[in-house]
């Protein structure tokens, strides 16, 4: 396999649709939100949500961490929030309560992985992947630390195949990370053991918002208003209040609330309506 140096598409930051080619970021779309909260935490931090701030961002994990290059990095075990996506499910794999995880890599495409630092190491610092190519280096980075690539040629993003490889392995206990409400829901219908994590929601039209949160275990809130709306009238479990992760199931709900025992940081327990939010919100909410 010969390394390809082309094109990604990612989107971030408030559904930015940005263009990558050969490290170099050439295109950077308008965000669908003014600010967000999570983005002014950044490493290189965002405040507001502009081409010029958005761009700067994607070079600085460009330079740090290799994205959408051969260089990148795909193990980490720090958390960078709390309760991400990336960090409830590699907990999940740690504490015994998942054995695998399938998700999407820049330079790779849908991957299966079983070990918890590589789920971080790819999702901690991912954003909604679009389009990919495959590099080598970044697939053998992979492979050793115990993922399994679907696609090696093409680092095609599917996660039925991906989901399916998963139980071709053995594995019984798998999460999946998925983007649209309408592969959600046919996951859901030929694979109703999956744990699913509804995640990059901004924008979700309110059918697409009810379908996800109908199928869906775990859903992030990400800047979505019909998400917040949808998820509230089931959600057993809301872990945060600016951008809210929802445990929709008895199985989400379980590893969050896992996630809480075995942490060292404050919480306060308290029974309510839910959802609840705090006073720093995306905005706006779309």
């Amino acid at each position: 396999m010969t390394e390809i140096f082309d094109e990604h598409i990612i989107e971030a930051s408030g559904r930015c649709r940005i263009i990558v080619r050969n490290g170099e970021v050439v295109e950077v779309g308008e965000a669908m939100i003014k600010s967000c909260p999570l983005t002014k935490k950044f490493s290189c931090p965002v405040y507001d949500l502009d081409r010029e701030s958005v761009k700067a961002n994607i070079e600085y994990r460009i330079k740090t961490w290799g994205m959408c290059t051969p260089e990148r990095k795909v193990i980490e075990n720090r958390e960078f929030v709390g309760f991400g996506a990336s960090e409830i499910l590699s907990f999940g794999l740690s504490a015994g309560m998942l054995d695998a995880v399938v998700l999407a890599c820049d330079g790779a495409g849908t991957l299966v992985s079983p070990n918890p630092s590589l789920v971080q190491g790819i999702g901690g610092r991912m954003s909604g992947l679009v389009k990919t190519v495959p590099y080598e280096n970044v697939i053998r980075r992979i492979e050793e630390a115990g993922g399994l690539v679907i696609d090696k040629e093409n680092a095609s993003l599917d996660q039925m195949a991906g989901l399916a490889k998963a139980y071709e392995l053995g594995y019984e206990k798998v999460a999946v990370t998925v983007a649209l409400p309408a592969e959600a829901e046919k996951i859901r219908q030929q694979y109703p053991d999956a744990i699913i994590f509804g995640v990059h929601v901004t924008g979700l039209g309110r059918e697409e918002a009810e379908t996800l949160v109908s199928v869906s275990d775990f859903v992030t809130s990400c800047a979505s208003a019909t998400i917040r709306e949808a998820a509230g009238k089931k959600v057993l479990v809301q872990a945060g209040t600016a951008i809210p992760t929802y445990a929709m199931t008895r199985i989400a709900k379980d590893i969050i609330l896992e996630k809480v025992r075995c942490g060292d940081e404050q919480v306060l327990v308290k029974t309510t309506k839910l959802p609840v939010a705090s006073g720093s919100q995306p905005e706006p909410l779309v």
